[in-house]
């Protein structure tokens, strides 16, 4: 099971309550890895500060990828670093890491010979394993949705996640995204501010 393939699958699979942002789903990419590798054992969690363990090979290459790329020296990094530096374009890197293992495919137009760049989730165990998951209301995955936009999740829902560095470390994702946004917003004010400007001259 790995938390960010099922994540990008169901961002790829379910019609989100809001349109889903790239850089959102990178930043909640970034999360799932840590929740994964918190799973793994390769980390423990320090207040907010990521302390790797042992490094050992991980199946998933992505995440064997992100393993790898840990600060392993003190100071360590804290989870919201960690986002910001890692999340860039990662949701880019797990759409080719899908696409090379032939779970994604580039569709195709009756009229049009060529691949177009649209591209699409084909059947496969793994699109299953997420869907099921996503099906059941698993908690992990529903709060990394839900802070993308995909779908909200009641409070009672919320609460199924007792532990504590989990909570942690989804309370800084959707801090993150929430950040995104308002930078987004703000160069959005900036811009129609600017465009004013030079239409009042």
């Amino acid at each position: 099971m790995s938390t960010p393939r099922d994540l990008m699958i169901v961002a790829m699979d379910v019609v989100p309550e809001r349109p889903v942002e790239t850089g959102d789903l990178s930043l909640a990419l970034a999360g799932a890895e840590v929740i994964d590798l918190l799973a793994a054992d390769a980390v423990t969690l320090d207040g907010d500060l990521i302390v790797p363990n042992l490094q050992v090979p991980l199946e998933d290459g992505l995440l064997d990828e992100s393993a790898t790329s840990l600060v392993r020296e003190t100071p360590y990094e804290s989870v919201e670093d960690w986002l910001w530096r890692r999340g860039r374009g990662l949701s880019l890197a797990y759409l080719t890491a899908l696409e090379a293992e032939g779970l994604v495919a580039r569709q195709r137009a009756r009229w049009i010979p060529v691949r177009t760049g649209r591209t699409a989730l084909v059947d496969s165990p793994a699109r299953t394993r997420a869907t099921d998951r996503w099906t059941e209301g698993e908690p992990v995955l529903a709060q990394l949705a839900a802070a993308v936009g995909i779908r909200a999740v009641p409070d009672e829902d919320s609460a199924k996640i007792t532990d504590e560095a989990l909570n942690a470390v989804l309370a800084v994702v959707h801090g993150a995204v929430t950040e995104l946004e308002a930078v987004r917003q703000r160069k959005t004010v900036e811009d129609a501010a600017y465009d004013n400007v030079w239409r009042g001259m």
